[in-house]
């Protein structure tokens, strides 16, 4: 049976390879924090989201314990996606800046958000075992999106690292260590190339490190990019 997004998403909504991991999500689900005491948590892994055909792949870590835990959308309900999808919205990949819940309307254009890991991790800090543990769901939405991928904005070291250890496993990059910076860039392979943001976690939005204005100059990079050439060597309608 040939893969697709949607079986992928399945899969990951059922997984239940890592058992602390697992028992943390169920945990925070049952025990839920006092603002969102009359939510029904989501509590398990978490899938992929956006435009099947994005030609942009946004890579983070992984969901939120309050965040995507309890709405079932990654990057959604918490801090950093209101960070995230406001400046995606910004950019002309989202069609709206607010990101609440799964049933709020948000939908991607050109985009797709990922993270390396599945499921809420304890203090926001996967072992490596979970990261190795869930790769696979990345190497699979990476070949499903890949032919029409232009860019690829990882948010953080850790995603960076993740995303291009799965690269490296699947021969598709050779051996050699990347730097990571705001604003650094790499390409990938002809056409496709790798933009690097910090993370839009609280700690770093919060002190400045990471600001709309800041986050706004990467993403004028990456349409820049996807205005120029494309893969083929002709020039993007």
């Amino acid at each position: 049976m040939p893969d697709s997004l949607s079986r992928v998403n399945r899969e990951v909504v059922a997984c239940d390879r890592c058992p602390r991991l697992r028992e943390w999500c169920s945990r925070i689900a049952r025990e839920k924090v006092k603002r969102f005491r009359d939510h029904e948590y989501w509590g398990r892994p978490v899938p992929g989201f956006g435009d099947p055909k994005a030609r942009l792949l946004v890579v983070g870590l992984a969901p939120a314990a309050h965040g995507a835990n309890r709405t079932g959308r990654v990057f959604t309900g918490d801090r950093s996606g209101d960070f995230l999808f406001a400046a995606l919205h910004r950019a002309g990949f989202a069609n709206q800046a607010q990101s609440t819940d799964a049933r709020d309307g948000l939908r991607l254009k050109d985009a797709f958000v990922t993270p390396i890991v599945r499921c809420a991790p304890p203090g926001n800090k996967p072992a490596r075992d979970e990261i190795l543990g869930c790769r696979d769901y990345l190497a699979r939405e990476w070949a499903l999106l890949s032919p029409r991928l232009r860019a690829v904005l990882v948010l953080g070291r850790v995603g960076m690292d993740g995303l291009l250890a799965m690269l490296r496993e699947t021969g598709q990059l050779p051996p050699g260590r990347l730097a990571f910076g705001h604003g650094v860039t790499h390409d990938l392979a002809p056409g496709l190339r790798l933009f690097c943001s910090y993370h839009p976690s609280q700690q770093n939005t919060f002190t400045g490190r990471l600001t709309p204005r800041s986050f706004d100059a990467v993403l004028r990079k990456v349409a820049r990019h996807l205005r120029g050439p494309n893969r083929q060597g002709g020039r993007t309608p």
